[in-house]
């Protein structure tokens, strides 16, 4: 995937900088004159274990924005929109410390991640609403609402 994704309706994916030296990296993800920055609602930082597949999740009013600056992880996202033109379609986003990217997932898409490679993943994610238990909507990994089959580990 690459910047300005177009494969589902309203994904955005772009590159982002890491600025190395001697004494270590910098890792920039998101700043308030960035376009994708609507309104700040919290910062929060989820880690995977290897191997480990979390959601499906989808959210009624929330904008999320990922970026993982430990580990590898794949991302997938499913559009079950009624009135979207890429309805029923998937899409899988591999990002992380070797494709350092910020992934934008708007409101009612599904997604879910996979921590990928023998290491943990840190994904931090900056929404535009504080978190809200009653506007998220979580299925189980093989639900069959949703086309897209992980390849579960046993």
């Amino acid at each position: 995937m690459g910047e300005g994704s177009k494969m589902i309706e309203g994904i955005i994916v772009k590159a982002l900088k890491k600025i190395p030296d001697e004494r270590g990296i910098i890792m920039h993800m998101m700043r308030v004159n960035d376009p994708e920055f609507k309104q700040f609602g919290e910062i929060y930082f989820s880690l995977v274990n290897p191997g480990v597949i979390k959601g499906w999740k989808q959210h009624s009013k929330m904008t999320q924005h990922f970026a993982v600056p430990v580990g590898n992880i794949k991302l997938v996202i499913y559009d079950g929109r009624k009135n979207s033109s890429t309805r029923g379609k998937h899409e899988e986003i591999f990002i992380g410390e070797n494709n350092y990217q910020l992934v934008c997932i708007p409101m009612l898409l599904w997604y879910s991640f996979k921590a990928t490679g023998d290491t943990y993943a840190l994904i931090a994610n900056c929404t535009d609403l504080v978190h809200d238990p009653e506007e998220v909507v979580t299925l189980p990994i093989n639900d069959k609402r949703i086309s897209y089959q992980w390849e579960i580990d046993s």
